[in-house]
């Protein structure tokens, strides 16, 4: 089983850029799929994008379509979450989640592995 650690959070004004990043330790990260989420306070925890084990397929909520990109590195066994154009409404703690099967449609229930979290604050 691998374990996760997110970093890359913080305050940004409304429009700004962040990348999160998710580094993987333990068994081999390209068996896994890989995947963000978030919560905001008082909400339920959702998907946000996801990646195939080899980086051949990526799936993205509708909310972060065009502004969101999921990426991979094997050999460095992380994974991204480039965040562009952000909105006060992103403002979250993000998640990192990992699970060898891809069971869709992608939820909470399809990743089996979780992080800690970082938090993302997005000001007006």
């Amino acid at each position: 089983q691998v374990q996760l650690v997110e970093s890359g959070g913080g305050l940004v004004q409304a429009g700004g850029s962040l990348r999160l990043s998710c580094a993987a330790s333990g068994r081999a990260f390209s068996n896994y799929n890989m995947g963000w989420f978030r919560q905001a306070p008082g909400k339920e925890r959702e998907f946000v994008a996801a990646v195939t084990k080899s980086g051949g397929s990526v799936y993205y909520a509708d909310f972060v379509k065009g502004r969101f990109t999921i990426s991979r590195d094997n050999a460095k066994n992380t994974v991204y979450l480039q965040m562009n154009s952000l909105k006060p409404e992103d403002t979250a703690v993000y998640y990192c989640a990992a699970d060898r099967a891809l069971a869709l449609p992608l939820g909470v229930d399809s990743f089996a592995t979780w992080g800690q979290g970082t938090q993302v604050t997005v000001s007006s």
